[in-house]
């Protein structure tokens, strides 16, 4: 299930890119429950204590997660490997998506980052 923000963007995505995501939310709507759901640089985001928790996008070949923060890769990295790139970005698709206990552990690190002020 998505919110208005999330539909208007999912409605322009491939349909395989629009599973993936819609998939990645919910797992994140469960591990952070009271977020907030907006589109934010034209992408949809989840925002906790209104702060970015985690973007969410879609690519012509993949999907994408930001930010992929030090300490994600310091806790999550060997999870990750093979799925990251660039400066903050982690790369899934439908066929090959991010595990639910990885994306609660991402989602859990983020939170602590935020209430900690490093988000």
């Amino acid at each position: 299930m998505t919110s208005g923000a999330f539909d208007e963007y999912l409605a322009g995505v491939a349909p395989e890119h629009r599973k993936a995501l819609e998939r990645l939310a919910d797992q994140i709507r469960k591990a952070a429950p009271g977020t907030e759901e907006v589109i934010s640089y034209k992408i949809p985001t989840f925002k906790y204590r209104g702060k970015p928790l985690l973007y969410l996008a879609a690519h012509e070949k993949h999907c994408s997660a930001y930010p992929y923060t030090d300490r994600m890769m310091a806790e999550c990295g060997d999870e990750l490997a093979g799925r990251t790139s660039g400066k903050g970005t982690i790369r899934f698709t439908a066929r090959d998506p991010l595990p639910a206990r990885l994306v609660t552990k991402l989602v859990k690190i983020r939170i602590t980052e935020i209430d900690e002020g490093n988000g």
